[in-house]
């Protein structure tokens, strides 16, 4: 039996349905295994990656333990103009607001800086806030970096809410963003 154009058509059409919905039977995510919409990924909106690093003291920070805080996280190295330009007005802001849960990480990239540049530049700014090393680039390339410095503003809950690229910051830019986090929180 000899199918008419139409039929062969129809016949085709179905092949490729079913085989569509095979494909989309087979490759489905098992419930329960995605992220509830929030997708790490280094930009606004989305929930900021995780990492651990060890401080210039040596203590373990991870970023995901900060929880319930809202984190000022800049990428830098001391050999950046711009980033020595704007650290004494984190540290000035980190001074101020600490108390309100607010945390600075000053995450140096040690992979292109030395640790001897780096202990030097942080002394001879005074800065108190932590400055996680990241010696591997781990956290260069997991925020793809691209330019220094580099700033996320991520509120309490763990998600990015603004990206600075470049700088130097100024103390209002840190002060607004800040506020803005600390009211959303409350």
């Amino acid at each position: 039996m000899r199918l008419n154009q139409p039929s062969r058509l129809s016949l085709h059409y179905s092949l490729i349905l079913l085989a569509g919905l095979f494909w989309i039977w087979f490759s489905a995510v098992p419930q329960g295994t995605t992220t509830g919409g929030k997708i790490p990924a280094p930009q606004t909106g989305f929930l900021a990656p995780d990492f651990s690093l060890n401080t210039l003291q040596g203590e373990r920070i991870t970023l995901s333990d900060l929880r319930g805080k809202v984190v000022l996280l800049n990428i830098w190295a001391s050999w950046c103009p711009p980033c020595r330009a704007e650290m004494p007005t984190m540290q000035k802001v980190w001074e101020e607001y600490r108390a309100q849960g607010v945390m600075v990480l000053a995450v140096n990239s040690t992979v292109q800086d030395t640790l001897t540049d780096t202990q030097n530049f942080v002394n001879d700014y005074g800065l108190t806030f932590p400055i996680p090393l990241d010696v591997s680039g781990e956290v260069t390339r997991l925020y793809q970096v691209s330019s220094l410095p580099t700033s996320f503003f991520i509120g309490a809950d763990g998600v990015i809410r603004e990206v600075v690229i470049g700088g130097p910051m100024s103390e209002a830019l840190l002060r607004s963003r800040i506020e803005e986090l600390l009211k959303e929180a409350r």
